[in-house]
Order: C-alpha cells, then sequence, then structure tokens
C-alpha cells in the first residue's frame, strides 16, 4: 500500500485539530472538465469543473477558477480555499504541478509542439479536500479585466477581490456551505491571507453571513515579515553549513544582526557580505538542497544573491522568465523536477486545445504565463504582515503554520521568529512527527489553536515534499 505523502499529513494536523443573509446575482456558474489533453486518464478520474466569477464594481473583474471535488466524501470533507505564492502566479502551477489532482510529465527530453503528458496525482490533498484554485489577482493565468484600468493591483484589492469571489462562489454552490470551509496559502500570499482571514472573522461574528462555515487556516513558507525574513539568511547559512562559523560570527559583530536592510556605508558589513554572496552564489534559496539549474536559458540566467537580497518579496531565487526556445530544448541533467515541470507546465497552458477544455473564453487573455510579472502591482502592506495576525490569533480558531526545513527563502528561523511576537503560551512542546515510521519533521502547538510544523527535507513549497523523502519527483 501506498504510502501518503508530508503534505496529506499536514492537512490531517490542521483537520484533525443554510440560509442567506445577503443576497448576490449570480455571474456565471462552473462547466464540468471530462476531458484534458495530454492526460493519461480520460475522462478523468476525478470531478474537476473551472468557471468565471465577477467581482469590483458590476464585475468587472472576472476571476477563473478550478474547482476539484474531493475523491472521498465530497459532501462532508472540508472545503479548502487555496491562494498559490507569487505574486500574480496562476494557480494552474497548484492544480497541477503542486498539491493537486494533475502532475506534470517531466522527460529529460522534450520536443516543442506537441503537447506535453500529465498524469494524476496519486498524493493529490484532493484525496481528502474540496479545493478551489483560484487565479488571483485579476491578470493573473486566465482571470481578466473588462476595464484596462482595474490591472493596478495591490495586497489590499486582491484580498478584497478574493474574499467577495468566495463569498459569491459559495452562494452559487449552496451544497458546500455546510462543509468546513478552511482557507490556505503559501509563498507570498502569506500578504494575502491574514487579510482575508480578518474579514472572514469579523464578518462571522457580526453575523454578516450565516453561509461562512469557516474554521480556520493554514500557511506554508509564508510571507510575513521580510525583514525578518532577510535577516535569517545569515543564520540560516551558518546552521545548513554554507558558511563558515568565522563569517558568522564577523557578521554578527559588524552588521549587528542586520545583514541584509544595513548600511552599506559600514565598510566592514560590506565586505562580509560580499564573501556570504560568493559562497552561496551556486545555491538554490528556495531550497538548499535542490541543485542550481544554471545558466539555464529556458528560465534566464539565476539572479546572484545580491539581486535577490535587494529585491523584496520575490518568490524564487532563480528567474521564472517566459521566453522558451523554439526548437527542441533540453532540460539540463542538472536541474531539479520542478524545474521541468514548470517549463512542461507552460507548453501545456499556452495549449489552445488544453484551454478550450478548461473552458476558457477565447480572446480574453494574449498569453496564459504562469507568473505575469507584466502586471502592475503595489505591496500596500510593507511585506509586513504580523498585525494581521496579532489580530486573528486571539480569536480561537484552528490554525497551521508550517516550514520546509530546507527553504532560505522564507526559513523557519523567520517563522518561528514571527510567530514569537505573537506571545502565544505552550500547550505541546516541541516533538517529532511521523510517517511511515519516520520522522517527517517537528512540531509544537499553542493555546490559542495554532499548530506550527516543520517539513524535514522539503524546501519553500512543501505541497511537494516527495512521499518517503524521496526528492527528485513531485
Amino acid at each position: 500500500m501506498t504510502t501518503p505523502p508530508i503534505q496529506m499529513h499536514l492537512i490531517f494536523l490542521l483537520l484533525c485539530v443554510s440560509s442567506l443573509s445577503h443576497s448576490y446575482e449570480a455571474i456565471s456558474s462552473g462547466k464540468v472538465v471530462t476531458y484534458l489533453p495530454g492526460v493519461a486518464v480520460n475522462p478523468l478520474p476525478f470531478h474537476l469543473e473551472t468557471g468565471y466569477i465577477g467581482v469590483g464594481d458590476g464585475g468587472v473583474n472576472q476571476l477563473f477558477y478550478y474547482f476539484a471535488k474531493s475523491e472521498r466524501n465530497p459532501k462532508e470533507d472540508p472545503l479548502v480555499f487555496w491562494l498559490v505564492g507569487g505574486t500574480r502566479c496562476s494557480a494552474l502551477n497548484a492544480l497541477a504541478a503542486q498539491l493537486g489532482p494533475l502532475s506534470m510529465d517531466c522527460p529529460v527530453e522534450y520536443n516543442n509542439g506537441s503537447i506535453p503528458t500529465v498524469s494524476v496525482n496519486p498524493y493529490s490533498w484532493t484525496k481528502v479536500a474540496n479545493i478551489i484554485f483560484l487565479d488571483e489577482p485579476v491578470g493573473t493565468g486566465f482571470s481578466y479585466s473588462k476595464s484596462s484600468h482595474e490591472y493596478k493591483m495591490g495586497d489590499l484589492r486582491s484580498a478584497e477581490n478574493s474574499y467577495e469571489f468566495l463569498r459569491k462562489w459559495l452562494i452559487q454552490n449552496a451544497e458546500f456551505q455546510s462543509n468546513p470551509l478552511y482557507i490556505s496559502a503559501d509563498s507570498y500570499s502569506g500578504q494575502i491571507l491574514p487579510i482575508i482571514v480578518q474579514d472572514v472573522i469579523r464578518d462571522v461574528e457580526a453575523g454578516k453571513y450565516s453561509f461562512l462555515n469557516f474554521k480556520g487556516w493554514s500557511l506554508g513558507n509564508a510571507v510575513t515579515n521580510r525583514q525578518l525574513e532577510e535577516n535569517a539568511y545569515v543564520p540560516f547559512a551558518y546552521n545548513m553549513g554554507l558558511i563558515s562559523y568565522e563569517l558568522y560570527q564577523s557578521m554578527m559583530v559588524n552588521c549587528k544582526g542586520n545583514f541584509l536592510g544595513f548600511d552599506l556605508s559600514n565598510p566592514n558589513c560590506s565586505r562580509d557580505r560580499q564573501v556570504f554572496e560568493s559562497l552561496i552564489a551556486g545555491i538554490l534559496v528556495s531550497d538548499v538542497m535542490e541543485p542550481l539549474c544554471d545558466k539555464d536559458k529556458l528560465f534566464g540566467a539565476p539572479l546572484n544573491p545580491k539581486d535577490m537580497m535587494e529585491t523584496r518579496g520575490r518568490r524564487s531565487l532563480a528567474k521564472t522568465g517566459e521566453s522558451f526556445v523554439s526548437e527542441k530544448h533540453l532540460v539540463p541533467p542538472s536541474c531539479s523536477q520542478t524545474y521541468s515541470a514548470i517549463y512542461m507546465l507552460q507548453q501545456w497552458a499556452s495549449s489552445e486545445e488544453v484551454q478550450k477544455a478548461l473552458h476558457v473564453r477565447e480572446g480574453t487573455i494574449k498569453k496564459w504565463v504562469r507568473c505575469n510579472g507584466e502586471l502592475s502591482y503595489d505591496r500596500d502592506i510593507n511585506l509586513n504582515s504580523i498585525g494581521y495576525h496579532q489580530n486573528i490569533s486571539t480569536k480561537g480558531y484552528r490554525s497551521l503554520i508550517y516550514s520546509g526545513s530546507s527553504d532560505m527563502e522564507v526559513s523557519h528561523i523567520s517563522t518561528e521568529a514571527w510567530i514569537r511576537t505573537l506571545n502565544l503560551s505552550i500547550t505541546e512542546d516541541w516533538r517529532p512527527w511521523s510517517f511511515d515510521g519516520q520522522v517527517a519533521g517537528y512540531t509544537r502547538t499553542f493555546s490559542n489553536g495554532l499548530t506550527y510544523a516543520t517539513v524535514k527535507a522539503s524546501g519553500h513549497i512543501a505541497a511537494v515534499a516527495k512521499p518517503k523523502g524521496s526528492s527528485n519527483s513531485l
């Protein structure tokens, strides 16, 4: 019998732990997807539907979603509203390359022109939960606006639009209003989720929307306070054996613990920083255990550490540009399959045949890109969502915060630091959690219902943690 992967155990850590008062005009209903090009098993062995829901004034912003029903008991299993990292990255990435019911096949050699093959993911979170994957904000993935003026987004507007979408989706899909509702996110959406959760709790307490059966939330390797995260690079690198004890001590003295946001006029700290950058130049900061895709023309040359450090809020060290070679492409054997899956997903989702099967409205987007870096976006809560966590942490809802142990970009060091700012009492102290008889990470629980967990041998996207410790396949 196949052992469930780490991410399924994470869901159980969280999950084990109506009448309408307002009405809206239904903008559109989802359409069932029974067949997808490239998928080995057709018709699809799971229930998938896609659609658009209009949000904003007059529904001007048409947000595209994918909804996969639980393969266990959709009438009773939790309903998870999933927000991907980014910013401006499509939910199709989560559906087909991370935690969803599909998994991109990753051959080393690939010929452009044919549709990539896709497998059914045996470790999908949809084995135990209904999941809504949303392309947000507008301009992301297949979401579009009827007005060109709406393509300037930011944290607050993204959260507002996403919450409006969730309410309207539940009204259109009333059969899921009684299901326990969880909101989950990873990476940059750690800025967006606590805003939504704060608004949901406010409305639940006010009795405003009786159809919100909200139970809790989860966050993985979530951008929360960028200053804490950047300053954790150096101690993380030292703890992982990437820099020497002497350099670490020198930076502690010369940079006074402010490793990346310090005054560049400080010559001693600047000197130490240059040494630090040279030592980690060949390291993938989103997963220090994975190979760096050196000079890979597929994604563009990786950012050097200085570029990454000075670009606040980036999701990954390596660029994931959308300029792809037109002839046969060989994915370098040094690249992880995560990179390969990103490339294959780009080719698959760009196919007109695939878009037609997904019921994408013809002519609404020029080209599908995984992350739309051309979309104007304001980080208007200044890369610091701790205040929102302080507001919601006392409300009695269950929550799960988890960290991949090999992620330097948003490390367990910084995550544990901001959790400490909440001044929570510990009810169960640091202890291992396991699957298949092996330690899979460590966890502790707090009096307010928060569970914190590390995921051993996992990087920035813990949902791609591998069964039985394997790190070579999705």
